[in-house]
C-alpha cells in the first residue's frame, strides 16, 4: 500500500490503491476524464455496469458515468471496491459541483450514485463508499471544511449522512437551516440536477429541502417504493422519511452538511473499524504530503526555486 501511495506523490489527481481487511481492495479515482485514456474509461464504465446489473432487477441508467464518455467522467470521483479476485462488488460515483457563490466559488461533493452487489451488502462498506474519499478530500485540503450534498429517498441512507457529517440539514432531529444551505441547496437545483438524473419539471420545496417527482431525468430506474427501500436501524430516520416524501410520486430529500474535524473524529470513531484506522491515517497524510508538507518543505529552502518564488539570492541581484 504504502508504495503505491508514495507513487501518486507525482499525480495531479488521486488515483490510490488500498486493502480493505484481507478480502477486498479499493480504488479511488478522481476526475478520470482529464486523464484516463478512452480504452482505460470504457473499462472503468463496465465495472461499473458490471455492479448496476447485479443491483438493478430491471432497467438501465443511461446517464453519467455509465456512458464511459470522457465528458461524463471530468468531475466525479469514482469510489470501486473488488473482491480479491477482481471481481467489482461496489461503487461511489461521487460528484464535483462547482458552485458560483460570493465572495469566492464553492466545490460541493455529491455523495451521488451508489450501488452495492446484493451478495456482499453484509460486508459493512459503508464506511468506504460514503466517507473515505471525504475523509481524505479534508486531508488534501488542509482540513479546511469541505460541503457535501445527497439526494435520497432511502431512509437508511439519509440515516447515514445526518450520523456521518456536521451540520447537516434536513435531519429528523431538527437541526439548523442555515442561509448557506439555502443559497447552495437554489444553486444546485438550479444548475446541478443532471448530476443526480433529476429531471426539469421537479420541483423543489425550500421548506423542506424536499424534490417531487425527481425520478424523470435519467434516474428512473432508480425509484424505489417505500417496502423496497432500506431502512434504517433507528426508527426516527423511516418515520422521519415516511412523513416527507411521497414514494408513489417519487420524491427525494436533498441533505447538505460538511466534512469537517468534528465530522473526521467521529467517522473515526464510529464508522471505521478498529483495524483499519492506523491505515487510513497513514493514507491522509501521504495524500495530504503533496498540499501540505511538501509546500511547507519548500517554503523553508530559500535555496531553491518554486513556482514564482526564487531564491533570495537570485531576488537580490
Amino acid at each position: 500500500m504504502i508504495s503505491t501511495l508514495l507513487k501518486s506523490l507525482g499525480h495531479k489527481y488521486l488515483d490510490l490503491n488500498l486493502r480493505s481487511g484481507a478480502d477486498l481492495r479499493v480504488r479511488i479515482i478522481e476526475r478520470p476524464g482529464l486523464w484516463m485514456q478512452d480504452a482505460q474509461l470504457a473499462d472503468l464504465s463496465d465495472h461499473l455496469r458490471t455492479i448496476a446489473a447485479r443491483t438493478l432487477d430491471e432497467g438501465s441508467l443511461h446517464y453519467g458515468v455509465f456512458s464511459g464518455k470522457a465528458s461524463a467522467m471530468k468531475d466525479v470521483i469514482i469510489t470501486l471496491i473488488f473482491r480479491a479476485d477482481g471481481t467489482p462488488i461496489a461503487f461511489n460515483a461521487l460528484a464535483i459541483m462547482r458552485l458560483d457563490t460570493r465572495p469566492h466559488p464553492i466545490e460541493v461533493l455529491h455523495l451521488g450514485l451508489v450501488m452495492v452487489d446484493p451478495d456482499e451488502r453484509s460486508k459493512n462498506m459503508s464506511w468506504v463508499l460514503y466517507g473515505l474519499t471525504c475523509f481524505l478530500i479534508l486531508f488534501r485540503r488542509q482540513f479546511r471544511p469541505v460541503w457535501i450534498s445527497n439526494v435520497t429517498q432511502v431512509p437508511a441512507v439519509v440515516g447515514m449522512v445526518s450520523q456521518m457529517f456536521s451540520e447537516v440539514w434536513p435531519r429528523p432531529d431538527g437541526g439548523r437551516r442555515t442561509l448557506n444551505h439555502l443559497l447552495l441547496a437554489r444553486q444546485i437545483m438550479a444548475g446541478h440536477r443532471s448530476v443526480f438524473g433529476v429531471g426539469a419539471e421537479a420541483e423543489f420545496d425550500e421548506d423542506r429541502f424536499v424534490i417531487t417527482n425527481a425520478y424523470t431525468g435519467g434516474s428512473d430506474d432508480l425509484k424505489k417504493t417505500w417496502d423496497e427501500a432500506p431502512k434504517h436501524r433507528e426508527e426516527r430516520y423511516n418515520a422521519f422519511c415516511a412523513s416527507e416524501l411521497d414514494y408513489d410520486r417519487g420524491d427525494d430529500v436533498i441533505q447538505l452538511g460538511k466534512m469537517d474535524i468534528a465530522a473526521m473524529r467521529g467517522y473515526l470513531r464510529r464508522e471505521v473499524p478498529k483495524s483499519a484506522i492506523i491505515g487510513l491515517l497513514l493514507t491522509g497524510g501521504i495524500v495530504a504530503l503533496r498540499r501540505v508538507i511538501l509546500p511547507a518543505l519548500h517554503w523553508s529552502d530559500s535555496r531553491q526555486h518554486w513556482e514564482t518564488l526564487r531564491p533570495y539570492d537570485e531576488v537580490a541581484k
